[in-house]
């Protein structure tokens, strides 16, 4: 197995101790029901994880719409981070990521039949998704709300970065836990997020001894699988991984909070890669376009290529300042979940079962057994 290095800021472990204190009193006021959680008539899952940072929330969250759409009216509630709205919105086609924030724009835009909504007040926006009548929600999938403990959803699934496991972490600011490792406890399902693709089977044994899950939970394993590169702002072909072999550079622009796996994932068809990475949800400024556009200009190849994530995407194709040549060399490198050790019918059918047997009405249909996203 791949050893990893956590880095962890131990000069900081006295005000880490403090953190600790305010997070376990808050948590002790939910445990003696001082502070109330409150439950809905209607199947809600929560995905979320314990510490900052992205471990791949949005593809796990997509690939749960993919698995249940076809027979439940799926709603995905978020805060809607770095939006410059606030409240209840429920989004629509014509929504864009200033509104509603850059991954509920990125889902509605994937998946128009999914009821988008965003609020920093997870109560008051399930309140509102189950107040509509057309379409009406079957189930409720709560983005990055683990912390969030005023809602008591059915079915919690916690996400771990493989490369940062929560046993090697230490609370902030000296880590980058928001909650200790223990608070685990409160999940049913834990995912080890962006594993390699060569792990052997001695290694998901290492990682699930040293996670320490208790017998209730299910453990398993996912990694992102790439799709081809589809042009951000051109109706122009698509391109394979393969076809980068063909470029001489690719200026790879990101502003998520690890582009370690997919800076990996490009490795493997090109060595000439120059990187130009923001902080998460990064609002690109127009200095920032700019500096992205000089450095593209500034390759001396002529058979170059600018890629970006999804995500990114979302901030940049409406962008003011993009140019027509960045335009038409920029491409989106899209991203899905795989679940490895052949566990995903068992993942599945975990999942429906929960919808199943928490249905909010009769009028939901049976289904016989799980099925691949």
């Amino acid at each position: 197995m791949e050893e990893h290095f956590v880095k962890i800021h131990k000069w900081f472990y006295p005000l880490s101790f403090l953190y600790g204190l305010g997070v376990a009193f808050r948590n002790k006021l939910f445990d003696r029901k001082i502070l109330q959680s409150k439950s809905f008539n209607i199947p809600i899952i929560c995905i979320g994880n314990l510490a900052v940072g992205g471990t791949g929330k949005t593809p796990h969250t997509e690939y749960l719409i993919k698995l249940l759409q076809k027979n439940y009216q799926t709603a995905v509630l978020s805060r809607g981070y770095k939006r410059r709205t606030k409240g209840y919105l429920l989004s629509t086609l014509d929504s864009d990521a200033q509104s509603i924030g850059d991954e509920p724009y990125q889902i509605k835009q994937k998946f128009p039949n999914t009821m988008v909504a965003v609020d920093e007040n997870r109560c008051h926006g399930i309140e509102n998704l189950m107040a509509i009548n057309e379409p009406k929600a079957d189930v409720i999938l709560l983005d990055d709300a683990f912390q969030h403990r005023y809602v008591e959803a059915g079915l919690n699934i916690l996400l771990t970065d493989y490369h940062r496991l929560f046993c090697d972490d230490a609370l902030l600011p000296a880590g980058r836990l928001r909650e200790p490792a223990k608070n685990k406890s409160r999940a049913q399902i834990v995912i080890v997020t962006k594993c390699p693709e060569d792990m052997k089977p001695i290694d998901f044994n290492i990682i699930a001894k040293r996670l320490k899950l208790y017998p209730f939970q299910r453990l398993f394993f996912s990694r992102f699988e790439y799709g081809k590169l589809i042009p951000a702002f051109t109706s122009g072909q698509e391109l394979a991984l393969k076809d980068l072999q063909h470029y001489e550079q690719i200026l790879l622009v990101t502003g998520i909070a690890s582009p370690t796996s997919l800076i990996d994932e490009l490795k493997k068809y090109s060595q000439q890669i120059q990187v130009e990475s923001f902080g998460d949800h990064h609002n690109f400024s127009k200095k920032d376009i700019k500096h992205i556009t000089e450095r593209f200009n500034n390759i001396p190849s002529k058979r170059k290529i600018i890629i970006t994530t999804e995500k990114d995407a979302t901030r940049l194709v409406n962008h003011p300042d993009i140019s027509k040549r960045i335009k038409d060399n920029l491409y989106i490198l899209p991203i899905q979940v795989k679940i490895l050790q052949n566990q995903e019918y068992i993942l599945n059918q975990n999942i429906i079962d929960y919808v199943r047997k928490n249905k909010r009405d009769s009028s939901i249909p049976e289904r016989e057994n799980a099925y691949k996203p």
